[in-house]
């Protein structure tokens, strides 16, 4: 995972160096002076060639310093921690939601194969896959925030609320994450359904189905114990990447609902060119895909005592 990481860092690093535009051109004023706007480069390392600044950042990367965040006038590792709580929420939310949703629509669908039921969540989950995130998120904005006004239209709280209850406060904080979790969450339960059924259908016609079934045991024991134990694994590789990218399409929904998170800044640190901020950002996701692969190998052999890593 270590050299994998460092070889993601360089790539990023990379394209960055690569990329139109300079943190220093959103910092400069137009009186400037040449000599004025060299000074400005050279107070911020942008003189010294991009593999030396990549070692210097690598190196206080290792002791916690991932850098300083040109337009928020703080320590990059500062920024995250402001604004990761709601993004976290966001994705946890989203997360459970596609779990407790696609999983179970999976195996139904699955068990009841070409019936009605089945065509409904086959339907269901295409429409779930393909409508873009920022057209469905715009949708229910329309009609549940705006024609109907039951949810807020943006943030993530109200402030005109002024309480000292703490379940006021959580509640509010709920009210305003509805939507946004659905948006987040539909793709992912439209994902986490369809791998579900490929998978069961597989397991299900194996001999040792049949066998169980041909013993007695009842329907529910044969598909939750021993089909749905064997069909897990595809779920779980599917688990361990999708945790990190959907803290990545929170920028999308984020941006829609003007929520104060990873996303959102994420953006503007995009378009004020704060590479710093965005180089921390990606560092993290990419930390946390390893980590989620890493998740994923060690619940394998949870879940298929077949499996044995040396």
């Amino acid at each position: 995972m270590i050299p994998v990481f460092i070889g993601i860092l360089f790539i990023l690093f990379f394209i960055l160096q690569q990329a139109p535009g300079s943190p220093v051109s959103h910092m400069m004023s137009p009186k400037m002076t040449p000599a004025q706007k060299a000074e400005l480069a050279d107070k911020l390392g942008l003189n010294t060639p991009w593999y030396f600044r990549f070692i210097n950042w690598i190196e206080e990367a290792l002791s916690g310093n991932l850098g300083y965040s040109i337009t928020h006038k703080k320590p990059v590792t500062d920024v995250i921690k402001d604004y990761m709580g709601s993004t976290l929420l966001l994705s946890s939310i989203s997360l459970v939601i596609s779990i407790l949703i696609g999983i179970p629509a999976g195996v139904i669908s699955a068990t009841k194969q070409y019936s009605k039921t089945d065509n409904i969540l086959t339907v269901v989950s295409l429409i779930g896959i393909s409508i873009p995130s920022f057209f469905f998120g715009l949708l229910l904005l329309k009609f549940f925030a705006v024609d109907i006004q039951i949810f807020p239209l943006f943030g993530l709280k109200d402030p005109l609320l002024f309480s000292n209850n703490p379940m006021t406060k959580y509640l509010d904080i709920a009210w305003h994450l509805v939507l946004p979790s659905i948006v987040l969450g539909l793709g992912s339960t439209a994902s986490f359904m369809r791998y579900t059924r490929s998978s069961m259908l597989e397991v299900i016609k194996q001999d040792y189905i049949r066998t169980a079934r041909a013993k007695g045991l009842r329907e529910k024991t044969v598909i939750y114990r021993h089909a749905f134990r064997n069909a897990i694994i595809p779920i779980i590789t599917l688990l361990g990447f999708w945790i990190p990218s959907l803290l990545s399409g929170a920028v999308i929904t984020e941006t829609i609902f003007a929520l104060p998170g990873l996303g959102k800044i994420s953006v503007e640190a995009t378009m004020t060119r704060n590479y710093p901020l965005i180089l921390g950002i990606n560092a993290m996701l990419a930390l946390l895909t390893l980590i989620g692969a890493l998740v994923a190998d060690i619940l394998y052999a949870i879940a298929d005592p077949r499996i044995r890593y040396d």
